[in-house]
């Protein structure tokens, strides 16, 4: 059976391997050196940062105080092998938005009456609906909108639910969500929400489709309370 050391640096090496490959002009610098490049440009080095640089230390100790090739002072705990291996897996093979967040997504055109939209909202309590032209984007509608065109409306005896999403879309905020490619990282997607976040901006969603491009057929939708879930 394989000593906790030899399982640590056997991953430390694949990750060191990973890391270089990711590196274009600068393959020479040391393990440290090129955790903090990478963590300034790829999400997923960035997640793993601070674990990284510990594992650094940790090599160091382990293969600097080896008494031979069969010895090593410094073992670590089982604990600190199972999450070196669970971040070397998940470098080589880093969970994308699909198959993760692959689901229907009922889309609306501009001219379907507001009450078809409701009922879906009634009856599968969903939020956030895409709203197309024929195969042309023309927004995300969500709840929020749909609450600010009530309130517009609010001294109207009556209340037309008959009506085209199109007079309801325009009292949606217009710039709440980003199309994504199905290669994207999940740790792409979250940077993605925290980058809005941190600029005071909601963005309600992330609608996937094969190559990113609002044109293309849509694959999956990422929330905001997806990300909740898996931050």
């Amino acid at each position: 059976m394989y000593k906790n050391s030899e399982r640590f640096l056997t991953a430390f090496n694949r990750i060191e391997k990973l890391l270089r490959a990711l590196l274009i002009h600068k393959k020479d610098v040391g393990f440290s050196k090129a955790v903090k490049i990478l963590r300034n440009s790829n999400a997923l080095v960035r997640t793993y940062s601070d674990d990284l640089l510990e594992f650094a230390e940790l090599r160091n100790a382990i293969v600097h105080n080896k008494i031979d090739m069969t010895h090593a002072i410094a073992e670590p705990h089982d604990t600190i092998v199972e999450r070196i291996e669970e971040i070397e897996k998940e470098l080589s093979e880093p969970k994308r938005v699909i198959p993760l967040f692959s689901r229907s997504v009922y889309c609306y055109q501009l001219t379907d009456p507001l009450n078809k939209l409701l009922t879906i909202i009634h009856e599968k309590q969903l939020s956030k609906f895409p709203v197309y032209q024929g195969e042309e984007f023309k927004g995300l509608l969500t709840q929020k909108g749909i609450t600010n065109w009530l309130a517009g409306r609010k001294n109207q005896d009556k209340l037309n639910g008959s009506c085209a999403l199109e007079e309801v879309l325009p009292f949606e905020n217009q710039d709440n969500t980003r199309f994504i490619h199905q290669g994207t990282t999940i740790y792409e997607a979250i940077e993605i929400f925290k980058e809005h976040t941190s600029k005071g901006e909601r963005l309600e969603a992330l609608l996937i489709t094969r190559n990113g491009k609002p044109s293309s057929h849509l694959l999956g939708i990422i929330t905001t309370w997806d990300i909740l879930e898996i931050s």
